[in-house]
């Protein structure tokens, strides 16, 4: 039975939902070993929404940034780290037993597989964000485009995919490809009211910030070591679609109509997520686009 999110974030920090049986009036949890200790690799977007699932952690849950009392200033002083991939010192501070949440490129490649060298012998699991940007389109202008899954040709030219990808094959890194991500201060409407993206029918997927980071714990604890997985909403749609949704028809002048045309030309992907789903057992909290962007901009939110 799929798990709901919204549970899953709640009980991540005392026990695992791996053996939920639900009837009508009750769901029974099964608890595990304890959990291993939990580094947050970066102090991004995405890793401020995970910290608030995995504090009750505590003291065994970590953050990183290059400048912890700039950045991590949220976080008690016991659980922030000073990491920087371009500084060798720093990697000693990662506690050695930890499992590795990875929220920033891996790149470049050399240090890469040195940081990752410095780590073998461990038990550790290891989860690191990459992105669907790492699928090649090639030159087909089939529309609407073909699906994408996770046996799609991916493009090893780019120094992130190949960072990725050494982690996944060489240390059986869980990497989570991760479509755009959007959610509070990060609303995809402004991103067309500023003219970053038009109303084309280019097609576009997209992932609300907390089911990402939920996912990113499943991942931790249920994903297969060395697999790929695609991370969306599984409903890519066009921009043009999100636009008059929610905003409904925009005139635009000659100018910006000759402009939409020419980006018009481009198809985007459609990225299939079911193996994400399927394999960890998964349900979205926020699988309707237009009601989570409804919400992001009620004044309440």
């Amino acid at each position: 039975m799929p798990i709901d999110l919204r549970i899953f974030s709640m009980d991540f920090a005392g026990c695992a939902l791996s053996d939920c049986r639900k009837n009508q009036t009750e769901c029974f949890i099964v608890q595990q070993q304890p959990l291993a200790p939990l580094v947050i690799l970066g102090s991004g977007y995405t890793a401020r929404f995970l910290w608030p699932l995995v504090a009750d952690r505590a003291p065994n849950v970590f953050a990183t940034s290059r400048a912890p009392e700039q950045h991590l200033s949220h976080i008690p002083t016991a659980q922030r780290l000073r990491f920087d991939l371009s500084q060798p010192d720093t990697w000693a501070n990662i506690p050695r037993e930890a499992d590795l949440l990875w929220c920033f490129p891996a790149t470049p490649l050399n240090l890469v597989q040195q940081f990752a060298a410095s780590l073998r012998g461990l038990d550790r699991r290891m989860v690191l964000l990459g992105s669907t940007s790492a699928y090649t389109q090639g030159d087909a202008q089939e529309y609407p485009p073909p699906w994408i899954d996770e046996t799609a040709p991916i493009d090893l030219r780019q120094p992130r995919v190949q960072g990725e990808e050494y982690l996944r094959q060489e240390h059986g890194a869980v990497v989570l490809r991760v479509a755009g991500i959007y959610g509070p201060g990060r609303h995809p409407l402004d991103w067309i009211r500023t003219g970053r993206v038009g109303p084309t029918r280019k097609y576009v997927n997209l992932i609300q910030v907390e089911d990402l980071a939920a996912i990113c714990l499943a991942a931790v604890e249920r994903g297969n070591p060395g697999e790929a997985y695609n991370v969306s909403d599984g409903q890519p749609r066009t921009w043009k679609d999100i636009c008059e949704t929610m905003m409904g028809p925009v005139a635009r002048s000659p100018a910006d109509t000759t402009a939409q045309t020419e980006a018009g030309k481009e198809t985007g992907k459609r990225i299939d997520s079911t193996k994400l789903l399927r394999d960890l057992e998964l349900r979205l909290t926020h699988a309707d686009l237009f009601r989570s962007l409804r919400e992001l901009a009620s004044p309440d939110r």
